[in-house]
């Protein structure tokens, strides 16, 4: 079974439904034989890197909502990331472009990495509150998972992996993706959303099953004998 997540790192319904799929996946009993692939999305590609505005702020002129306003919602998506045992820093979150860590998590899958960053930089973001955005600060976090920082630092001054960032972008575009997170089960079922445990849990006991239940593939035009030995035949989203 394949699973392909369309996500932001500056999505905190991304981070929450993210552990969500994985706490339904640690209690799948064919749980190694699911291969789940992070794709890229941006929920603001205008973003800077030198923001000045704190999250509270910017929230608060997105919506055209006051500040205080923006503090509560903030605080109530703390209480959900608590409960599945996530801490965010809203006061101290450094709010950047995550364009480059993308293209970074595109290097990284290339070393077998890519969970790995993935979380890293969701934490560094949501809880260390740094910004994510440098290229010296994901030089580090690159560090931290066993990358190599001299290829690092290679692939972050340079374009590499724009293309692949910008097919994610545009496959989720051809979905009708307009929200993330984005679970795409198997190119046959979808959840949208930071849902519930249950859910996902749901999917993937159908996804499994009909998975099962499909015949084994038969070759056609080689009879038996003359094939060579040893061959055989969850509750919330980001929106842009």
């Amino acid at each position: 079974m394949r699973i392909d997540v369309w996500s932001d790192y500056a999505c905190p319904f991304c981070y929450i439904g993210k552990s969500r799929l994985e706490h339904a996946l640690s209690q799948f009993p064919d749980r190694d034989k699911v291969e789940v692939v992070f794709r890229s999305f941006q929920l603001d590609p205008t973003a800077r890197t030198d923001e000045s505005r704190d999250i509270h702020e910017m929230l608060a002129s997105k919506y055209g909502m006051t500040r205080d306003k923006a503090k509560a919602m903030n605080a109530q998506l703390a209480e959900q990331a608590q409960g599945v045992g996530l801490q965010f820093n809203f006061d101290t979150l450094v709010p950047t472009n995550t364009f480059d860590g993308h293209r970074l998590s595109h290097y990284a899958a290339t070393k077998g990495k890519d969970k790995e960053l993935t979380e890293r930089l969701l934490k560094a973001y949501f809880t260390d509150s740094v910004n994510i955005g440098k290229h010296d600060v994901l030089a580090s976090l690159a560090a931290e998972v066993g990358l190599d920082t001299d290829e690092v630092s290679a692939v972050l001054n340079s374009d590499a992996y724009t293309a692949e960032v910008n097919q994610d972008i545009d496959a989720a575009r051809q979905l009708n993706v307009t929200g993330v997170p984005f679970f795409v089960f198997n190119n046959k079922y979808a959840v949208s959303g930071a849902q519930p445990g249950p859910v996902f849990t749901e999917v993937l006991d159908t996804v499994w099953a009909e998975e099962q239940s499909k015949p084994a593939l038969q070759v056609v035009g080689q009879p038996k004998s003359q094939a060579p030995d040893g061959e055989g035949c969850d509750d919330g989203s980001c929106s842009i």
